[in-house]
C-alpha cells in the first residue's frame, strides 16, 4: 500500500495506464467539482477608478435610439465640485460637472452611492443618457 501511495505522489505511472487515468480523473474532479463544495473566499473586487481624474464608464443598454451609460465617479471628485453641499440637486450638478467634459451634453437619470465594506461612500454610480 505504501508503494502505491508513493507511486501516486511521485507520479511514476506511464501515460495510458489505469493508475495514470485515475490520477488525472482525481485532478479534474477537484478542478471542476471542488469550487462547488470548497469556499475559496474569492469574490470580485469592486472596481473604482484609481486616480482622481479617472471616471469608469460601462454600457447600460439602449432604450430605443437612446444610448445609456453608467459612469462611476470617485466621491472625492464629487465633494470637490459640490463644495461640501450634500443635497440632491448639488450632487446632481456635481456629477454632471464631472461627466459633461467627458461625454458632452447628457442627462442624468439617477445616481447611487457605492459603499466600501465599512459603509463609507467611495464613489457614485450615475446612469446617463445621451
Amino acid at each position: 500500500m505504501f508503494k502505491l501511495l508513493r507511486s501516486y505522489f511521485w507520479w511514476t505511472y506511464e501515460r495510458g495506464s489505469i493508475h495514470y487515468d485515475v490520477m488525472v480523473s482525481v485532478i479534474l474532479l477537484f478542478l471542476f467539482v471542488g469550487p462547488r463544495f470548497i469556499d475559496f473566499k474569492d469574490r470580485p473586487v469592486e472596481t473604482v477608478a484609481i486616480h482622481s481624474s479617472e471616471v469608469l464608464v460601462k454600457e447600460a443598454g439602449i432604450n430605443g435610439d437612446i444610448s445609456r451609460f453608467m459612469y462611476q465617479i470617485r466621491a472625492d471628485d464629487i465633494q470637490k465640485t459640490a463644495d461640501g453641499d450634500t443635497s440632491d440637486s448639488a450632487l446632481r450638478n456635481a456629477i454632471l460637472r464631472v461627466i459633461e467634459p467627458i461625454a458632452g451634453e447628457v442627462s442624468l437619470e439617477r445616481y447611487e452611492p457605492v459603499r466600501d465594506a465599512q459603509g463609507n461612500i467611495i464613489a457614485y454610480d450615475a446612469w446617463i443618457t445621451r
